[in-house]
């Protein structure tokens, strides 16, 4: 079972709330609304989204939902090649459900963004990857640093207790303390709970570094291994749980 949770970003507050999750078991897709939306629509007045009105409803269909399969470059693109690169994934791997957990889907037109529920990896570690956040705002020094990164490059993670819009926010910092972006908010939960029962630090290492004509958002590709906690469960927060009752967790 392939599991993507898609999330939203408020336009004012700026903050992201986990509100779907898409699963595809080989056959058909299924997507449904999670504790999230409520939050969400309670604290930043979100609608529910044109493809999918019912808040309550289980959507299944045999083809990608078109929210999502618009955010995937087709390869008839001429920077298809590109694009497969960017992300760091093999040609032979490349599925419409790959390409989206790496590449977030991000799009200008809207503010939403799909990451993939981690599984344990063949040396039972959590393991994800992901395109650091924010990095628009970081003084341009910043990213002239991440031209100069290279594969395996370790980063560390940083509080920002001061930040306007979420003061659990990690910073992402290399060794001559310059700022490259922010860890992913939907992935806070996992890192926090992993400090907590973990005896070693979440690792946070350079995979690929993509320079210009690459778009600013797929600039710096990262990745980052801990351990796998005794019972832990990834996205085990209320915000993740279905809205739909009798649908697993």
């Amino acid at each position: 079972m392939n599991t993507l949770f898609l999330a939203w970003q408020a336009p004012e507050k700026r903050c992201w709330v986990p509100i779907g999750r898409l699963t595809y078991d080989g056959v058909s897709y299924q997507f449904i609304y999670t504790q999230g939306v409520r939050e969400a629509q309670q604290k930043c007045n979100f609608q529910p989204l044109e493809s999918f009105p019912q808040l309550d409803r289980v959507y299944e269909s045999n083809d990608l939902f078109p929210l999502f399969s618009n955010r995937v470059l087709s390869r008839s693109r001429p920077d298809y090649q590109d694009y497969i690169q960017w992300l760091n994934i093999p040609k032979d791997e490349d599925d419409p459900i790959a390409l989206l957990a790496r590449s977030g889907g991000r799009r200008a037109t809207d503010k939403l963004e799909i990451f993939p529920c981690p599984e344990p990896s063949e040396y039972g570690e959590y393991h994800i990857h992901f395109f650091p956040h924010g990095l628009r705002h970081f003084p341009e020094v910043a990213q002239s640093r991440i031209e100069r990164l290279h594969p395996d490059e370790k980063l560390s993670l940083m509080y920002d207790f001061q930040n306007p819009v979420d003061p659990k926010a990690l910073m992402l910092r290399t060794e001559d303390n310059i700022c490259v972006g922010y860890c992913p908010s939907y992935l806070l939960s996992d890192v926090f709970a992993v400090l907590h029962e973990c005896a070693g630090l979440p690792i946070v290492k350079v995979e690929r570094v993509n320079p210009p004509p690459a778009p600013l958002q797929y600039r710096l590709l990262c990745n980052m291994t801990a351990c796998w906690p005794d019972n832990f469960q990834p996205f085990a927060g209320k915000s993740y749980q279905p809205i739909v009752k009798d649908i697993p967790a």
